[in-house]
């Protein structure tokens, strides 16, 4: 069994079928158990369930970057 898909909001992916417009890459705009997608094509936003994103995905086009943790400042720290 394969580890789940990494994925970060603003990563450009390439599915295995295009898009009825034509266009086979898709922006993540939401992550989730559903995976959100806009089309790079038309705009076009879909819901995916991530298995299903999973199955039909064929590379990354583009990574976003790593999100930074947040510091929390009432988190005692060096002074």
């Amino acid at each position: 069994m394969r580890p789940p898909l990494e994925l970060r909001l603003g990563d450009v992916v390439r599915l295995r079928r295009p898009h009825p417009c034509g266009s086979t890459d898709w922006t993540v705009v939401r992550l989730g158990a559903d995976i959100g997608l806009r089309c790079l094509g038309c705009q076009h936003r879909v819901l995916l369930p991530r298995s299903d994103l999973e199955r039909r995905f064929e590379r990354f086009v583009s990574r976003a970057k790593p999100v930074e943790p947040l510091v929390d400042a009432d988190t005692p720290g060096d002074g």
